[in-house]
């Protein structure tokens, strides 16, 4: 399968302090890909810099086969209506309806009309599990769990090829946990996507994430599926997954 994301040296300093010295990462396509790591070890800046909201210090990027070192503007609007990105809590705007926060990139990206605007946004509800009337409420107006379902749904409403997802699980029961899961993995086989998630949840990792990536001490120190992971000796490895080693 080809290479979605491919990193390569990647950098990330604030004035003297370096978060990644040396950073190198390769998705391949269709993969559920983790990125794993210590608090403070930069997870969610590295995902930030993929999705070009922060620029690395040093290294290249390149995303869909673009590098985003020397990406122009025009190509940048293009690659960013490929991806879609679920943040942690949600980040839905509090002053929409959970359809007008869908409608968004809709409106940004393409010159559809308002009927095939709504066409597209009940589409993308039921793709995540929420009935259309969903729609018309506020996102205080939902619990936890449709707050990450209709996040989910403005991520996809691009119909994209890459999916970021950080923390997709937390803040859920069990139950709405495992739900989700199993929502990520319909949605890849379903779509076709590729998948990177930012996550400690174990139960996760376990059921449904093809490789991964451990960021310790400012560099990925274990790569490859869960068996490549815990043939490392590195202390976070061990502690993180002390139930599977022996």
């Amino acid at each position: 399968m080809r290479e979605i994301i491919k990193a390569e040296g990647i950098i990330t300093r604030f004035g003297e302090k370096v978060i990644h010295n040396g950073v190198d990462i390769s998705v391949k396509q269709r993969e559920i890909y983790a990125i794993l790591g210590e608090s403070g070890s930069g997870k969610s800046l590295l995902m930030k810099e993929m999705i070009m909201l922060l620029t690395p210090y040093a290294g290249e990027i390149e995303i869909l086969g673009k590098s985003l070192n020397k990406i122009s503007y025009v190509d940048a609007q293009k690659i960013r209506a490929d991806w879609g990105v679920l943040f942690q809590f949600g980040a839905l705007f509090s002053s929409m309806t959970i359809a007008e926060n869908i409608e968004v990139q809709l409106k940004e990206y393409t010159n559809l009309n308002k009927k095939l605007r709504d066409k597209l946004i009940c589409s993308k509800l039921s793709l995540v599990g929420l009935d259309a009337d969903v729609g018309t409420l506020y996102p205080s107006q939902i619990s936890g769990g449709m707050v990450k379902r209709a996040g989910l749904a403005r991520a996809l409403a691009m119909e994209p090829k890459l999916l970021f997802l950080d923390e997709p699980t937390s803040g859920l029961d069990p139950i709405g946990a495992r739900a989700f899961d199993e929502l990520i993995v319909e949605l890849r086989d379903l779509l076709g996507i590729t998948v990177v998630m930012i996550t400690h949840d174990l139960e996760s990792i376990y059921s449904i994430v093809d490789k991964m990536a451990i960021l310790a001490d400012k560099k990925i120190v274990a790569s490859g599926s869960l068996d490549d992971v815990l043939l490392s000796t590195h202390p976070f490895i061990k502690s993180f997954f002390k139930d599977k080693i022996r």
